[in-house]
């Protein structure tokens, strides 16, 4: 199941930089979630860190994007294989 932020988002920015998939950017009036990236940090960790910084617990399942731990496996799986691969030698990118 991806995840959804709510309106009661505060816009406080804590969640953006929790997110190891990118999917969570400012929407045109709160933060928003995109489901194609959104794996609740299956692969990642053991919980979704959104939700454990979100000061007001606005971040709930997203019930038009219902999916199954195994589903959320595999899209982790397809985001990670699909990240570019540096040449070897090459230094990662600045943060």
């Amino acid at each position: 199941m991806a995840l959804m932020i709510t309106d009661e988002c505060i816009n406080c920015d804590v969640c953006e930089p929790e997110c190891p998939n990118q999917a969570i950017y400012l929407g045109p009036e709160i933060y928003e979630i995109d489901p194609a990236r959104c794996t609740e940090c299956v692969g990642h960790f053991d919980q979704p860190q959104c939700v454990q910084v979100c000061p007001v617990a606005c971040i709930p399942v997203n019930p038009q994007h219902v999916e199954s731990r195994e589903t959320l496996w595999q899209k982790y799986q397809r985001l990670t294989t699909d990240a570019p691969v540096p040449a070897a030698g090459s230094k990662p990118p600045a943060a």
